[in-house]
């Protein structure tokens, strides 16, 4: 056998940990999906984000002229900024540009979470809820950012990479929570109401 090849044993160990984390996870979200006790909160959110005079600009948040929905493609620019930003970490050298990444992803937050409220506003309890999670852990991994950038900003660049860390550890859950909302339950562009 090749000393570089993995043995079946060890394919099969790895295999039974990434079912047995798979499991866990869907469980998980699974219970969180039918969890009420944000429920009086997320119709009151929901309430109030429908009801913001928001016109026609409602439609472009929701992706209608593209045909699906804006948020996926808003969050490209801070998760593809935070993402080089760990990449760049590694890197002798590079502080400013890993402080330009920092604040660019920053900057492309808002547009993103604008556009995921409007369509968290228009989904059933199961998946407003596990929206709701999602959004709470964005504020986690801006939070993260945000100490990351004013470290960096301050010449602490060790204690910017440990924030960096801190915060693509938070967008890998946003992440798989908002994965779950748009691809295990097809959300998708709705038509007006």
């Amino acid at each position: 056998m090749n000393s570089h090849t993995p043995d079946t044993s060890t394919i099969a160990g790895r295999t039974a940990v990434i079912d047995t984390a798979s499991t866990w996870w869907l469980t998980a979200l699974d219970r969180l999906e039918r969890t009420t006790v944000a429920d009086p909160a997320i119709r009151v959110l929901q309430r109030g984000i429908r009801s913001l005079p928001l016109g026609g600009m409602r439609d472009l948040l929701r992706g209608r002229p593209l045909g699906h929905p804006v948020h996926p493609v808003l969050v490209q620019v801070p998760i593809g900024c935070w993402l080089s930003t760990a990449v760049l970490d590694v890197v002798p050298g590079s502080p400013r540009a890993t402080t330009t990444l920092t604040a660019v992803g920053l900057a492309g937050v808002a547009p993103a979470a604008v556009a995921g409220w409007v369509d968290w506003a228009d989904l059933p309890p199961e998946q407003a809820r596990v929206g709701l999670a999602h959004a709470v852990s964005n504020v986690a991994a801006v939070a993260c950012y945000t100490a990351s950038l004013t470290a960096r900003l301050h010449g602490r660049s060790a204690k910017g990479r440990l924030w960096s860390l801190a915060g693509l550890a938070a967008v890998t859950v946003t992440g798989a929570l908002g994965g779950h909302v748009a691809y295990r339950r097809a959300v998708a562009a709705r038509p007006a109401a």
